[in-house]
């Protein structure tokens, strides 16, 4: 009997892994491994206060780690589309459970730097929903791509849902170290589902069609390809704002009285409203052009943080804001991806997408760096959430002239 592509299965033949196995486990780990560092903002203050730390030592270690997340995902893409997945998240993981525990332990702002900053940095290059979004793209068939995207995005969101509440009462009830503590060992669940969503070797397929792409012919035609840049320059934004948010906004509600339990609904209707975003958008892809859908998304940020700063703040317009966000967060991810797969197809997905990540996490690496140092030397936080806008703007326009149609490749001729 005919297989199929939606019954794609690992070298071993295991008939366990059918597409609904896959992108359970695939959501479970993006959920797992996206959840705690969403609730990283909650330890600011605690740990600030205990070891009388400003808020540029913890601003820079979540920066560092934005900026090593980044930075490895390309690596670990590489990695993954040479050797298969499952290497990569395992190791991925055991390093985020790594870093977590020595933040427990940290005392000092380098032992900050090295667990929070480096540790998680280069565990999430390894098994954070990136590396989800790339199996789904090789495993599952075209037809069931969209949705699947948007699923595991949404996935992530729902795990900052659940570890924002969560961490804040773990926090207040047994101390920040042990909420740690808790958050690392459940990073060790993503070992055992990673067997689920494993790709094999690039080596082990046989390819019928044209010979394999190498690795620099391909980064070479993507950047190269000018809708590729554009694309590329307008997640920076993304990255910027998502990860200034995450990081800042508790401290930001704390500053005018809102409580820290608020400040968790607040993160947590986030990952909540972004199920919503993330499954729309993924809905939305296959029937809408793409470019739209994310200059609509960088351009509604803008008017969503413009209203939000030009009124008092209350719990109400901070959980609102949180819904608003939550619709547009993580929703420019399913897009990006599908896009990236559209121009250059899925044998170097992973190494391109990681590439376009990396412009996120520099952006997200500014805009948690920044916050930390403009809030030191002004008191305020204003001057970062105008550049928000100004930057959100800008990502709409940028995304405006992407061309979504394959890459042009030269056919060899016959002699």
């Amino acid at each position: 009997m005919p297989t199929t592509a939606g019954e794609l299965r690992p070298a071993s033949g295991a008939s366990w892994r059918t597409p609904l196995v896959i992108i359970v486990c695939g959501c479970a780990i993006a959920l797992l491994s996206f959840g705690p560092r969403s609730a990283l903002g909650f330890f600011v203050q605690p740990m600030s206060h205990e070891f009388a730390w400003g808020r540029d030592v913890f601003g820079l270690a979540l920066a560092v780690q934005n900026l090593l997340w980044g930075l490895g995902q390309p690596v670990a893409g590489a990695i993954a589309d040479r050797f298969g997945t499952l290497r990569v998240i395992a190791v991925g993981a055991l390093l985020y459970a790594a870093g977590l525990l020595l933040m427990r332990y940290a005392a000092t702002p380098l032992s900050l730097d090295l667990g929070a900053g480096v540790l998680v940095g280069f565990g999430l290059s390894g098994c954070s929903f990136n590396l989800v979004l790339s199996a789904f793209s090789k495993l599952l068939p075209p037809e069931r791509r969209g949705m699947a995207l948007g699923a595991g995005t949404a996935a992530g969101s729902f795990g900052q849902f659940v570890f924002a509440p969560f961490g804040v009462a773990l926090i207040d009830n047994f101390g920040w170290q042990a909420a740690l503590t808790v958050y690392a060992a459940l990073m060790l669940l993503i070992v055992p589902l990673s067997l689920a969503i494993a790709t094999p070797p690039a080596a082990a397929k046989d390819v019928a069609t044209a010979p394999q792409q190498s690795f620099k012919t391909a980064l070479a035609e993507a950047f190269g390809h000018r809708s590729y840049v554009l694309l590329v320059l307008g997640f920076f934004t993304c990255g910027f704002q998502l990860a200034f948010i995450t990081v800042h906004l508790p401290p930001f509600l704390a500053d005018r009285g809102i409580s820290a339990q608020v400040g968790g609904w607040v993160i947590a209707s986030i990952g909540l409203f972004n199920i919503i975003g993330s499954l729309s958008v993924g809905w939305m892809q296959n029937h809408l052009p793409k470019r739209y859908i994310l200059s609509v998304i960088y351009v509604s940020r803008a008017l969503a943080t413009v209203a939000f700063i030009s009124f008092p703040t209350t719990p109400f317009s901070a959980i609102a804001f949180g819904a608003v966000s939550g619709l547009l967060w993580l929703s420019t991810v399913p897009p990006t991806s599908a896009l990236v797969s559209l121009m250059f197809g899925t044998r170097w997905f992973a190494t391109l997408y990681g590439f376009a990540f990396v412009s996120h996490q520099v952006g997200g690496f500014l805009g948690v760096w920044l916050g930390g140092i403009v809030f030191v030397k002004f008191g305020s936080y204003t001057p970062i959430w105008w550049l928000s806008i100004l930057f959100g703007v800008l990502s709409a326009l940028i995304n405006l002239p992407i061309v979504e149609k394959p890459v042009e490749r030269a056919v060899a001729q016959p002699a």
